[in-house]
């Protein structure tokens, strides 16, 4: 008993010594004082850091927002304000609102040439992107042992510029010093040879051909890296099944591809959409309008070559707004594709 006696009180001292310990101090309750003011500099000091995190990554980017802002953005916007004036590069724009717009659609050349840009990036986009898989697939699977050099031949032709191929192909177009038609009737087939650039009929597919030469190899590298990315396990387990060829192709190259078709296409209708510098060299978007499209057009509007030699650079501007819009359908194209391939 004694000893009990002699105990409690120490015990009871050590009980009072932890509650207060654990009450902290001003009865902040268990755990204040040290233990919270450590937390609140714990999140002090990770707030400081996101905020540094943010401060950086705006300062990286803020060099490129600021270019891109003066030499892409402010020439759009200014370019749409335009299409709303009459202006001829002097003295100052005149407000007309959506007159040149108006005068678009009522334009027999500008209503061709739209017809014709459409057409055109239509069959540029099918045959450029067509044609390129089949090689592509070509070189990946039939032609390993040839594949750098076929790729190299390909590759080739995108290296030189439009202007050059364009004035190449002129000269191989040409009805009496032209290799084409040289060609044709030293093999016997003079019957075909024609004034490619000069026919009405004949002029676009020439330059479609054209364009396809140029871009055939840097569509078909494309492909070609794309499949080098698909699991070489599908291939044998259809191959396993009893899958041939051609349905290896349809339901294991077609899909692993999807991703990288809409970036082909993307990229094709946009290049057909705007184009200018090979029609131009090449025709100048004659015979007749019949090569006109809208950069074509757009160009011998603003700079004078129209309308009596008198630049008209506002109705030439709403050309450019139109070619832009039919850039972001492109865009849109690539989006909803690429959506789709990756459900």
């Amino acid at each position: 008993m004694a000893v009990t006696n002699v105990l409690r009180p120490e015990r009871a001292g050590r009980s009072d010594e932890m509650g207060q310990r654990g009450r902290g101090p001003r009865g902040t309750g268990r755990g204040g004082g040290p233990g919270r003011n450590r937390g609140r500099g714990r999140a002090g000091g990770s707030a400081r850091l996101r905020r540094w995190e943010w401060v950086s990554g705006y300062t990286f980017v803020a060099p490129t927002v600021l270019l891109f802002a003066a030499f892409v953005g402010w020439p759009i916007l200014y370019a749409a304000y335009l299409s709303l004036t009459r202006w001829s590069g002097f003295g100052i724009p005149q407000f007309i609102g959506l007159d040149n717009y108006t005068r678009m659609a009522n334009d027999p050349v500008a209503r061709h040439a739209f017809v014709v840009t459409v057409l055109y990036a239509i069959a540029t986009t099918v045959l450029q992107t067509a044609i390129p898989l089949v090689i592509a697939v070509l070189v990946a699977n039939v032609w390993k042992g040839l594949s750098v050099v076929v790729r190299t031949i390909l590759f080739v032709p995108g290296l030189v510029s439009f202007v050059v191929s364009g004035a190449l192909w002129k000269l191989i177009y040409d009805p009496n010093i032209g290799t084409l038609n040289r060609t044709l009737r030293g093999l016997g087939l003079g019957s075909l040879a024609a004034n490619w650039l000069s026919t009405p009929s004949l002029v676009l597919p020439a330059i479609i051909a054209v364009s396809l030469w140029m871009a055939i190899g840097m569509n078909m590298l494309i492909f070609f890296a794309g499949i080098q990315g698909i699991d070489p396990s599908l291939y044998e387990a259809a191959e396993v099944d009893g899958a041939s060829r051609f349905q290896q192709f349809r339901f294991v190259t077609i899909p692993g591809l999807r991703i990288v078709t809409a970036i082909v296409i993307s990229l094709n209708l946009m290049n057909g959409f705007k184009v200018f510098d090979i029609i131009f060299v090449m025709t100048g978007g004659g015979p007749s309008h019949q090569s006109e499209v809208f950069g074509t057009y757009l160009y011998s509007l603003a700079f004078g070559s129209t309308g009596g030699s008198v630049p008209q650079l506002g109705y030439g501007s709403a050309f450019s707004v139109v070619v832009m819009l039919l850039c972001g359908v492109a865009v849109l194209v690539q989006i909803v594709l690429a959506r789709r391939a990756a459900r």
